[in-house]
């Protein structure tokens, strides 16, 4: 596997190559129209460049917020480079050789590898020496497989953080490669890797052949394409990282940079409660780290899991939000769960937003923090929303004060999406990073996005799908990673509004067939449709449930989940249960002390079911 570098030509070669129109402005050629989003710029605000230096590109449209590097961006439009792995930019720079010869490891260096349980015989090895004016700074030679010493790092023996700035250091300009690759025996198929140089050394102590240290830490990549080639020689790669509360640093990093080298991995309990080699070596001797070394399991694919190591789980004892309503919960098996995406689509002017917005307001008043996104409503609509679905039957006759008394109730528990800046041409962050904002900074478990076609938007239809279906496939992850309810409402296609018996399926979603692909449930909310010899009653809805990726069980034609919407209170329930009679109130009513006498005497408040979600 090679290595792609980035040249600036590259640049001009995808411009041409997707038909754009370009200008240099400063270091970064400039796009009119950006290749994810389509968005154009305005007002002499360019919106898509990439850097002709590093290549990284960027889109600073809100709804957008596209980027990455040039390598990225070739592999999505199948803009054709080289079968390599990832550039690196620093890889285009001059690197300083050093022409240093047999280095002499003064005695300096020989007592402090001592105090650290390293052998003389392996200080003069690896030419471990002092600087000669400097014997407290110690200096390690990094020599290439010729011999040729490519990098130099220093380290402080007697570092005082209350006075020192730096710890360890190294020489500029140098090829960042690993530390111990010229004492390597090339006839040995095994090579380990460690994090410091004080490790590998240690390692080595321990009469293990093949001990390298990275040059830059545990997150340092740049010594990865120097010695790509070197490290593929091996047959196996053993990993000796710092042990950090029972994670190897390192493994990620040699996984997913080395797939096609045998990698294995000391195991934590051969650490013996150390945190890394040398930790090892000065509290059990040179056994142990042999031990440790011998005794180093194959690392398993992210992929790839025994069956019999999967955790058992119950279905009824994952985490669900009640939605209020009765048969949707039968159905869904106890409501929405948390890590799902629920695609909430219906025809125009049915009430899918307004659907949404009960399932809203019920999450809200059972607790569940929540984050909405409104691409065509203004929020002091939204707010006015909530505030007559929370007041109910009376709302009219609440006064001023009870309706502050409903939001002060519900304060911290509803996030909107600042609709002032959909359209604003400053940079900032895109919505699915703003979702996740909400998610950590707020604690919000259900996320909700109104609607598909104002968050994504695209000139052409080919452009559409793709960006469509890349947003769903960021939503399913987000929802997994942080096991939080997703619900996006879509657009259906015109033949969502035919005869009831043609039925719902999901290819009637508009949009790419990979958005109903991707998520986990799909919901379609409508009006019904008349009966022979019926007038068609304006009150009622049915919805359909043609995706249920969890238990399979559906909803569909005749056994449709019927719904009843009111006007007045914009509320929505299952048709079994009724408006007329005593009105249902939510928990704001239920908890108020006082004034009695400002809440119309009629008004009396009713057995709520107050069951706890199970987090």
């Amino acid at each position: 596997m090679e290595f792609y570098h980035f040249k600036r030509q590259d640049a001009f070669d995808f411009a041409s190559f997707i038909n754009a129109r370009t200008k240099i402005k400063g270091d970064e050629l400039v796009f009119s129209v950006c290749p994810y989003c389509h968005g154009e710029s305005k007002n002499n605000r360019e919106k898509f460049a990439i850097n002709l230096n590093s290549g990284a590109f960027n889109c600073l449209r809100a709804t957008c917020n596209a980027k990455g590097s040039f390598w990225q961006l070739a592999k999505e439009f199948g803009f054709p480079i080289p079968d390599a792995d990832e550039y690196y930019g620093y890889e285009t720079k001059k690197y300083r050789t050093f022409k240093v010869e047999h280095i002499e490891s003064r005695d300096a260096a020989v007592r402090y590898c001592e105090s650290r349980g390293i052998s003389e015989k392996v200080c003069r090895k690896y030419e471990l020496t002092v600087q000669k004016e400097h014997e407290n700074i110690l200096v390690f030679p990094f020599r290439d497989h010729n011999g040729i010493v490519q990098y130099i790092k220093y380290r402080k023996t007697d570092f005082n953080p209350e006075k020192d700035s730096n710890k360890e250091w190294s020489e500029k300009d140098g090829k960042a490669i690993l530390f111990g690759m010229f004492q390597c025996d090339m006839s040995v198929d095994t090579l380990v890797l460690t994090e410091g140089q004080i490790d590998s050394l240690s390692v080595a102590t321990a009469g293990i052949s093949n001990a390298v240290s990275v040059p830059t830490g545990c997150k340092g990549k740049t010594w990865i394409p120097h010695c790509w080639d070197f490290v593929n020689k091996f047959k196996y790669l053993i990993v000796f990282g710092d042990n950090e509360h029972g994670e190897i640093t390192l493994v990620d990093m040699v996984r997913d940079r080395f797939p096609n080298t045998l990698v294995k991995v000391v195991r934590s309990e051969d650490y013996g409660g150390c945190k890394d080699a040398n930790e090892i070596l000065q509290t059990y001797g040179t056994e142990a780290v042999k031990k440790a070394v011998e005794n180093a399991e194959t690392l398993s694919s992210k992929s790839i899991r025994d069956v019999s190591n999967v955790e058992d789980v119950d279905i009824l004892s994952l985490p669900a939000l009640r939605t209020g309503i009765t048969k949707l919960d039968e159905v869904l098996t106890r409501g929405l769960y948390f890590g799902q995406v629920i695609l909430l689509t219906g025809n125009r002017g049915d009430g899918k937003s307004t659907f949404m917005q009960q399932l809203i307001c019920n999450a809200v008043d059972k607790g569940v923090k929540t984050f909405l996104y409104s691409g065509e409503l203004p929020n002091y609509v939204i707010r006015n929303f909530c505030k007559t679905m929370w007041a109910g039957k009376h709302e009219s006759e609440v006064s001023d004060a009870l309706k502050q008394t409903i939001f002060e109730y519900y304060r911290g528990r509803l996030f909107l999406y600042d609709s002032t800046d959909i359209n604003s041409t400053d940079e900032s962050e895109g919505l699915l990073q703003i979702a996740e904002q909400a998610i950590i900074q707020y604690g919000c478990r259900l996320v909700c996005l109104d609607n598909l076609m104002t968050v994504v938007e695209a000139a052409s239809s080919d452009a559409l799908n793709r960006v469509q279906s890349q947003f769903v496939g960021k939503l399913t992850k987000i929802a997994k990673q942080h096991n939080v309810i997703v619900i996006l409402v879509a657009h259906p296609r015109k033949r969502v509004g035919g005869d009831v018996k043609a039925g719902f399926t999901n290819d009637d979603v508009s949009g790419s067939a990979d958005i109903t692909n991707k998520v986990d449930v799909v919901m379609s909310y409508q009006r019904c449709k008349a009966r022979k010899d019926e007038e068609p009653d304006d009150s009622e809805r049915e919805l359909w449930i043609t995706k249920n990726r969890l238990t399979g069980k559906l909803a569909m034609g005749d056994n449709a989940i019927l719904l009843k919407y009111e006007n007045g209170t914009r509320r929505i329930t299952g048709a079994e249960q009724s408006f007329t009679g005593e009105p249902f109130n939510y928990k704001w009513f239920t908890a108020l002390d006082k004034p009695k006498e400002t809440v119309p005497p009629d008004w009396k408040p009713t057995q709520y079911d107050d069951e706890e979600i199970p987090f």
